[in-house]
């Protein structure tokens, strides 16, 4: 969430936790994974099988670029895993939001070759579009870091007879408006407003100490922990990711291989992010040094590739 101003309501509520601030390295990596998913992108299915020299002695079609940046990112998730092994364990908190940015850039994946009209596609019957989509997922996480962080504030017990039944309206009328700013301007407005929303939640829940994850908390009514409130972000992105794919089908919007390469390309880099995410201090460094080298070796493939298909 780099240069973006946390929301003062969830600051408010999270001053008795330490931030733990998204890693300069991740957004670096981020920017070489954006880059390469915009080069990526620009080739043509058409050129997918056009020769490419990956070693010298021999030819592989352009498509395998696409799975050679998989292949790179997948070997750095088991390199900084091995990084991280002698260090501190990070907390619960931290290991149960990590998920969430995977998920997070499986659904930036699969959005990452739409445009401005199949975003406002009309799908019928009801039914949402992929930008009304969007905005509630926005929205929610939102609401999941406001509300989660307000839970842990109370600190009551699970069990305790007084667990208020909800968070208090004036924390919900100050959520902005789900249908009119959430998803508003272009496709890359969207995400980086999705972004800014888990990001900024992470960073001021990644401090809670484990044994504020038993404190007593709600969810759609029922009396859950904080805990489960923080694993919940995870599948919650995945249930609007399906729900994308099931309106993109409504609208005929059929993804070509190449988007569905991409989409390979930045789960396999959520995976990898997984493995830093919530975390910080000098013991993640070398990880964090694993991690942009590989987003560094994905982006001078992906800019290979563009070039040898003509894009």
């Amino acid at each position: 969430m780099a240069g973006q101003k946390p929301d003062r309501e969830l600051v408010e509520l999270t001053a008795n936790l330490t931030p733990v601030p998204l890693s300069p390295g991740l957004t670096a990596a981020r920017r070489d994974i954006r880059v390469a998913a915009t080069d990526f992108l620009a080739v043509s299915d058409g050129a997918l099988e056009r020769p490419w020299t990956w070693r010298d002695d021999g030819d592989e079609q352009i498509r395998y670029g696409f799975y050679r940046a998989v292949e790179l990112l997948e070997a750095a998730e088991g390199d900084a895993r091995a990084a991280l092994a002698t260090g501190p364990t990070p907390s619960r908190a931290a290991r149960w939001m990590a998920p969430s940015t995977l998920a997070r850039w499986d659904l930036h994946g699969l959005l990452a070759g739409l445009s401005g009209d199949d975003y406002d596609g009309e799908p019928g019957d009801g039914e949402w579009t992929v930008r009304r989509t969007l905005a509630h997922a926005i929205s929610a996480q939102r609401a999941y870091g406001w509300g989660t962080a307000w839970w842990q504030e109370r600190a009551l017990p699970a069990d305790d007879p007084t667990l208020p039944s909800g968070l208090p309206e004036a924390l919900w009328s100050a959520l902005p408006d789900e249908a009119t700013e959430e998803a508003v301007g272009s496709p890359f407005d969207v995400r980086d407003r999705l972004d800014a929303a888990l990001d900024q939640s992470v960073e001021r829940l990644a401090g809670l100490p484990d044994d504020r994850l038993a404190l007593g908390a709600r969810w759609s009514g029922f009396r859950v922990d904080v805990g489960f409130r923080l694993g919940r972000w995870s599948s919650h992105i995945q249930e609007h990711t399906v729900q994308v794919e099931k309106t993109l089908d409504m609208i005929d919007r059929r993804p070509s291989e190449v988007e569905r390469l991409v989409r390979l390309v930045l789960a396999a880099y959520g995976r990898l992010e997984s493995v830093a995410y919530g975390r910080a201090g000098a013991s993640v460094g070398p990880a964090l040094d694993v991690i942009a080298g590989a987003a560094d070796g994905v982006r001078k493939t992906a800019a290979e590739i563009r070039e040898l298909a003509g894009a």
